[in-house]
């Protein structure tokens, strides 16, 4: 059967998806356990979980219960996608709070907006006002939440050079603890590097309901969710348990390039400036009016910063941003987020640090070349991967034409230049679309100017 004729025939054998109810428990240890339950025609039923170790730093008691019931139920809102979507249910009832107008659209747009590769990879045809409906059976109001925030900020890191430049510009210059949702080695290495470990870092261990994993081996329906519009309702619980007006991201300017071109559709959706400047407002109207979320290398595109990056030695042979290779710690070398990697940082770190790096000269790997042409826009689509816009790529590929001896037997051999701004001028660039508080754009601005005068 195909996705799209499956998408219609589950539809039709599951009216319907349930957020039932949620619990938490506080225990005397000081951690933090949460329990939801989901379920399809309340006959099959999703028990997705996660704890917050205990930290020194955490002051849950200042949070009153009905505070934390607002903080707990809206990531609830967000987990509920990935249980959705097996079976794509025209209805989704929330028992759990009482949602207004503004916040069932806001929550429709998310999902939409958010499964957009999903629906395009599944070859799913629908639209926004047809897709799913929202309706709220909870007369449940959820309060704002109000504790006083101090001057520290939370960074989440996920092990990729994106977190690593954040970290080191905010370093000795505010106050930071270091946020991770299930911890790996490229995380806590880098961490390390930072010079902090995992007692003094917010730590998230999120737990997947193992029938959903089933249902996926079963064939129903898979595909992309909008992680880091979770992690950023992660992020409200952490910044509020550590006093931490500032949260800030490490998402790009480049996130904003839609995968498929002239379309929507964007693999990045939850880390585009559309989405940071959707959840603000959710924040504002129904949150908190005090904490502040933004994504402070916003005003940079990809090759920005990766030529920070480079400076970031120490972290070198810690990070890791290769999906496939996630399980084991590893670059792959095969996929698009690894040649994208190699590509954006070639200007920047010496042939042999990249090939320690990645274990292999990337550029002679000709199998390649057909990832190579995606991620230089010379195809439809880009690679459905965390990667930098078409102009980046082709900016660099045209530096490493320059730079290399011989492109002979490589993947470069056939390319001709692209007409595309100088490296110069892409280097020089700050998106002014962003978020960022005084202090924050002060640091990314001098970083900027420092970095060019240099560069050549």
């Amino acid at each position: 059967m195909e996705n799209c004729d499956k998408f219609n025939f589950l539809r039709e054998k599951f009216s319907f998806f349930r957020f039932q109810k949620y619990e938490y428990i506080l225990d005397k240890s000081g951690v933090l356990c949460v329990k939801f339950l989901f379920s399809l025609n309340d006959e099959i039923f999703f028990r997705p979980s996660f704890e917050i170790p205990s930290r020194d730093f955490y002051c849950w008691n200042d949070i009153s219960d009905n505070q934390l019931n607002t903080l707990i139920v809206n990531i609830g809102m967000v987990e509920l996608v990935s249980y959705w979507k097996l079976a794509c249910p025209k209805m989704v009832y929330v028992d759990v709070m009482h949602l207004d107008d503004y916040q069932t659209k806001w929550w429709r747009k998310l999902y939409y907006n958010g499964l957009g590769e999903f629906f395009y990879l599944n070859g799913i045809k629908t639209d926004m006002d047809s897709f799913m409906q929202i309706v709220s059976t909870s007369d449940n109001d959820c309060p704002a939440v109000e504790v006083a925030l101090e001057d520290r900020t939370l960074v989440p890191v996920g092990g990729g050079k994106d977190s690593v430049v954040t970290l080191e510009l905010l370093k000795d210059k505010i106050q930071v603890i270091p946020m991770i949702i299930n911890p790996r080695a490229a995380t806590t290495e880098c961490v390390s590097v930072f010079g902090d470990n995992l007692e003094d870092t917010a730590v998230v261990k999120r737990t997947l309901d193992a029938t959903m994993l089933k249902m996926n081996a079963e064939g129903y329906l898979n595909g992309h969710t909008p992680f880091s519009a979770l992690l950023a309702f992660f992020t409200l619980l952490l910044g509020f348990g550590t006093k931490s007006r500032y949260i800030a991201l490490s998402n790009e300017s480049s996130a904003n390039e839609p995968t498929v071109p002239d379309s929507e559709i964007n693999h990045q959706y939850s880390k585009s400036i559309a989405f940071e400047n959707d959840f603000r407002d959710y924040v504002k109207r129904y949150i908190s009016t005090d904490i502040q979320y933004f994504s402070f290398l916003r005003p940079l595109s990809e090759l920005q910063i990766a030529q920070q990056f480079a400076l970031c030695v120490p972290y070198f042979n810690h990070f890791k941003s290769c999906n496939a290779g996630s399980k084991t710690d590893v670059w792959c070398g095969s996929c698009p987020k690894c040649l994208f990697t190699w590509i954006i940082l070639s200007p920047f770190i010496s042939l042999k640090n990249l090939t320690d790096i990645f274990g292999k000269n990337m550029w002679k790997d000709k199998s390649l070349k057909p990832v190579l042409l995606q991620l230089a826009g010379l195809t439809d689509i880009k690679p459905f991967e965390c990667v930098g816009t078409v102009d980046e790529v082709r900016a660099c590929l045209n530096y490493a034409l320059d730079d290399l001896e011989d492109v002979t037997d490589t993947l470069l051999e056939g390319l001709d230049r692209f007409k595309v701004p100088s490296m110069e001028e892409l280097l020089c660039r700050y998106n002014e679309n962003n978020n960022l508080p005084y202090r924050f754009d002060e640091i990314i601005r001098k970083k900027i100017y420092e970095l060019n005068n240099k560069f050549s």
